[in-house]
């Protein structure tokens, strides 16, 4: 095989490399224009959109805070449901999440329309300028492409913005559709679909693995989608992907509340994130950190790492597992906003 031709994809540069994963306070105009306008975001995340918007059911689907320590649930999602008054989520205690929910209300198009009004907020000038903006995306690997392409349009409309594509093949919460980042085959699906060389900065999120095989899948599959084959040889060119966020929650967890029913509706099962996650976050993000730069052809992929920050110290320890830039998700929703100002008050002289 010749040698690797050819340029890798552009670069996502998050400065700080401080940002929000996609999550339900990800979802409306305010959300984002709020994350956006901190300055101690260097990039914003949109909640996970279809091309045509997803059923969500308030009564279905919903989310619940809980104690780490005590595995409990402060209030439950039921009890928020049916409208009535649930107890105030205790700041120390009630950390983490448990939810089952799906994707955006909010079609993709939706999103663009969020975006436009959020660029007319910024001018050359502005300390936002460039910042960002990852549109988190999903659907079958058609739908997927047809959202690159959208998205690739889109930024000529919004020249004072960066615009990139994160592929949530991660969601546990879908009845019937495993998260195909779990298997080779789903994930070599999505990353045929993309474009050679393409324009934007494109990334995958990533479930929680958790043995040694599905990581080894993840980077033969990445490899493999680096070789090209043309009549006369076997091309090989860098992983057309620019960013991996890593983690996911993780599916199948149950959380009860303080009357031992599950906080969520339903058979009460849903995907688990906050400082739970924490450790098997930090060691997703270290394995494919490693595994990335060990190969010509991927060492340029970036990872965002996902799972239980609310505090500098988190954010310092992803960092030293080797994430690029920390996002942050259940803290989000504990705290808002304000969350990335606490983070940033830890940060050492090195880290501003």
């Amino acid at each position: 095989m010749s040698a690797m031709e050819g340029d890798p994809p552009p670069e996502l540069t998050i400065t700080p490399p401080l940002l929000n994963s996609a999550n339900p306070w990800a979802t409306t105009l305010e959300d984002l224009q709020a994350i956006f306008d901190s300055p101690h975001t260097g990039a914003i995340t949109t909640r996970t959109a279809l091309l045509d918007g997803f059923e969500h059911d308030d009564a279905a689907h919903q989310y619940a805070f809980f104690s780490p320590t005590t595995s409990l649930a402060s209030s439950s999602a039921r009890q928020r449901a049916k409208g009535e008054s649930a107890p105030a989520i205790n700041p120390q205690e009630d950390a983490a999440t448990v939810n089952n929910l799906g994707y955006s209300p909010y079609p993709l198009s939706k999103y663009l329309a969020f975006l436009k009004k959020i660029h007319k907020t910024v001018d050359k000038k502005s300390p936002q300028h460039l910042k960002p903006i990852i549109v988190s995306v999903t659907g079958t690997p058609q739908e997927i492409r047809r959202c690159y392409d959208r998205l690739d349009a889109f930024q000529d409309e919004v020249p004072n913005l960066t615009i990139a594509m994160e592929m949530n093949l991660s969601c546990p919460n879908i009845a019937d559709a495993p998260p195909p980042a779990y298997t080779a085959a789903g994930l070599k699906a999505y990353l045929d679909v993309l474009p050679a060389a393409p324009d934007l900065p494109v990334g995958i999120k990533t479930p929680p693995y958790t043995y040694a095989t599905q990581f080894a899948d993840l980077l033969d599959v990445l490899r493999k989608s680096c070789i090209v084959v043309t009549r006369s040889s076997l091309m090989k060119i860098p992983c057309r992907l620019s960013f991996i966020t890593t983690c996911n929650t993780l599916g199948a967890c149950l959380v009860l509340g303080p009357d031992g029913k599950p906080a969520l509706p339903g058979d009460g099962l849903g995907g688990m994130a906050g400082p739970p996650l924490h450790p098997l976050a930090l060691g997703n993000v270290r394995t494919i950190a490693r595994m990335l730069k060990g190969w010509p052809e991927t060492k340029h992929v970036s990872v965002i790492g996902v799972g239980g920050v609310g505090d500098a110290e988190a954010y310092r320890r992803m960092r030293n597992a080797g994430a690029y830039a920390v996002a942050v998700g259940t803290a989000l929703g504990k705290d808002g906003v304000d969350v990335f100002a606490q983070i940033a008050k830890g940060f050492t002289d090195k880290e501003k």
